[in-house]
């Protein structure tokens, strides 16, 4: 069985990490779509698909996870016609995990089978919370595996992330549609 996964990854962290332990329990192999593939350099996607793509492929190797594929889904803002994006991009699969009711209900009427993988601390291990603590200078290394921290570095992402929060960006211009927030959300 081959099961796919679908999340923002910004920043990937320990709880992705157990996730993809949890499918990989049940499935041979897994499909890791990093969604919003589009959007970097913003206070809530500060980093590009190749960093993520890095941060993960790095992470679950160290690890010592290898059956997976890692494929960036750039948004379409079209639900009627997001799911056969997605399936045109990824290799086959069996099921998909989401923790997103409008995610696991477009599956569902796409006739795909749907499971929802248990979330780990949320309050500590989300993508806003690592980022709320990169831009206030607390510990934020622990919530996220070796290699995303190695990738982190690598790019002086916490730099970025900073230099972002100081400017007049509007966030509002590239926030990711709903659905790739609440996939990205609940994984």
């Amino acid at each position: 069985m081959r099961a796919l996964m679908i999340g923002r990854f910004q920043p990937f962290h320990r709880g992705h990490l157990k996730v993809i332990r949890e499918i990989l329990a049940e499935a041979e192999d897994v499909i890791i779509g990093i969604g919003s593939a589009q959007y970097s350099h913003s206070l809530e996607n500060p980093f590009t698909a190749g960093e993520r793509h890095l941060m993960i492929s790095k992470s679950l190797e160290l690890e010592g996870i290898h059956n997976y594929y890692l494929v960036p889904i750039i948004d379409i803002h079209r639900y009627s016609v997001w799911v056969a994006h997605v399936e045109s991009l990824v290799p086959p699969f069996d099921v998909v995990y989401s923790k997103s009711p409008l995610t696991s209900r477009l599956f569902k009427e796409a006739g795909h089978d749907t499971k929802e993988p248990f979330l780990y601390d949320r309050e500590n291990y989300s993508g806003k919370e690592i980022r709320k603590r990169m831009l206030a200078g607390e510990e934020w290394r622990p919530l996220v595996p070796k290699g995303t921290s190695e990738v982190i570095d690598e790019i002086d992402g916490v730099a970025r992330l900073k230099d972002i929060s100081k400017g007049d960006y509007d966030i509002k211009k590239e926030e990711p549609d709903i659905l790739e927030r609440e996939a990205s959300d609940a994984s």
